[in-house]
């Protein structure tokens, strides 16, 4: 089973927009567990799931008193299962830090579903706490959304300094997102940054009122849009990721 972190210091760059995406590309072909790390709870409401009442919530999984398969839910596409958020999600850095070993808690929970998925991706909230710290030590690979503004280039330096104070191997993924060619900032970094940075792919999600709709259509781009602009590009994204973690195919579940 490998995992994959979607992951930013800043939020407002489109990390759930990317792990929804990311997700429903990797349905195609194989086993996925789409966790949802942030509070917010978006992932779910994308994705029309709603989480289950599990008896002491996140703290129950954290100290193995409730079983991760008892929280996972199904989606309405196949190979695609949600461990969504409710609201115990606002402390669990707090959770995680009580907890032994508090940097390996995702890991040792994912090992309860090893064989039961091929690919887990994490919706990490923002921020360089606790749970982001789990996300990266669990991942094979961190996939990092950045808006082309002075704020959101910061963010890659702090992934990368974060990642590199981490005893983690996982490589990242950078991309650009919510890009707007009409900006010269925008362009500028289409242009350069994957030329100068190592770590930045070549692709580039615009922002697009096809993207603005997954919130009203309650479901990944391209399952609305599959030859827009940004359903392509989130495809070359997963077709990138998946050539970086070499996932195994197991069985189909459905």
């Amino acid at each position: 089973m490998k995992v994959v972190a979607v992951y930013s210091t800043k939020g407002g760059v489109g990390k759930t927009t990317a792990a929804v995406n990311l997700a429903w590309e990797a349905a195609k072909n194989f086993r996925v567990l789409l966790w949802d790390l942030d509070p917010q709870g978006a992932t779910g409401f994308l994705l029309q799931v709603k989480p289950k009442k599990v008896k002491g919530g996140v703290s129950a999984l954290v100290a193995g008193q409730s079983k991760v398969s008892h929280a996972i839910r199904s989606t309405s596409y196949d190979n695609l299962d949600v461990l969504p958020a409710d609201a115990s999600y606002r402390d669990l850095d707090l959770v995680f830090d009580h907890a032994k070993k508090s940097e390996q808690r995702i890991a040792k929970i994912l090992a309860q579903v090893d064989r039961d998925y091929d690919v887990v991706i994490l919706d990490c909230p923002p921020g360089a706490a606790l749970v982001a710290e789990n996300a990266v030590f669990s991942a094979d690979a961190v996939v990092v959304p950045l808006v082309p503004s002075p704020l959101s280039m910061r963010s890659l330096e702090q992934v990368s300094a974060f990642m590199a104070e981490s005893v983690s191997k996982a490589r990242m993924v950078a991309f650009l997102s919510m890009v707007d060619r009409r900006k010269t900032l925008h362009r500028e970094a289409v242009e350069k940054l994957p030329a100068t940075q190592k770590s930045v792919s070549a692709v580039v999600v615009p922002a697009t009122v096809q993207v603005e709709r997954m919130g009203t259509e309650r479901a990944p781009i391209g399952s609305y849009a599959p030859r827009a602009e940004a359903a392509q590009a989130y495809g070359d994204l997963w077709a990138l990721v998946e050539k970086t973690v070499k996932p195994k195919t197991g069985t189909r579940k459905r």
